[in-house]
């Protein structure tokens, strides 16, 4: 079984979303199989296009929530697909907190990265613009010597 979790940058402009998607969906097809198993926190951009590239690909879907307030806290035209996915996975970890807040994001991030074999990562190589960012969730894959593989295909940007 090969456990992937995902991270990556959130509200990234829609020709870099593309850009992203074709990428994921390479690294996705190198693990594809009844072994893979994507770990993802459902937000909106990357992780819930990773997990729908997981499931698509005939892999199992883990999903981690950070907080009883995740969904809520989420953009309202990704609530359906936040609940179709959740409905999807094949096991759920809820976090024992009530707020969605950096720290609850990144205690989420470090559960998927207790579980995972590789981190994925959706990221433009900056330091994180706020606690519990991509490139925090990277560097905690790296201490704990985590193999990261790094998808930012030439040509994308971020706001």
């Amino acid at each position: 079984m090969t456990r992937v979790a995902i991270t990556g940058h959130r509200g990234l402009p829609p020709q870099t979303l593309a850009l992203v998607l074709h990428a994921m969906h390479a690294e996705v097809s190198k693990r594809a199989g009844a072994d893979l198993v994507g770990v993802s926190c459902l937000a909106d951009g990357p992780d819930s296009l990773f997990a729908q590239l997981v499931l698509g690909h005939g892999g199992r879907l883990i999903a981690i929530v950070p907080a009883r307030a995740y969904r809520a806290s989420l953009p309202a035209d990704h609530h359906q697909t936040y609940d179709d996915l959740l409905a999807a996975a094949s096991e759920v970890i809820e976090l024992d907190r009530d707020d969605s807040d950096s720290r609850a994001h990144q205690a989420a991030s470090l559960r998927m990265l207790d579980i995972a074999d590789e981190l994925l990562a959706v990221w433009d190589g900056r330091p994180a613009r706020g606690y519990g960012g991509t490139a925090d969730v990277v560097a905690a894959a790296r201490q704990r010597a985590l193999p990261v593989t790094v998808v930012w295909p030439p040509g994308a940007e971020r706001p």
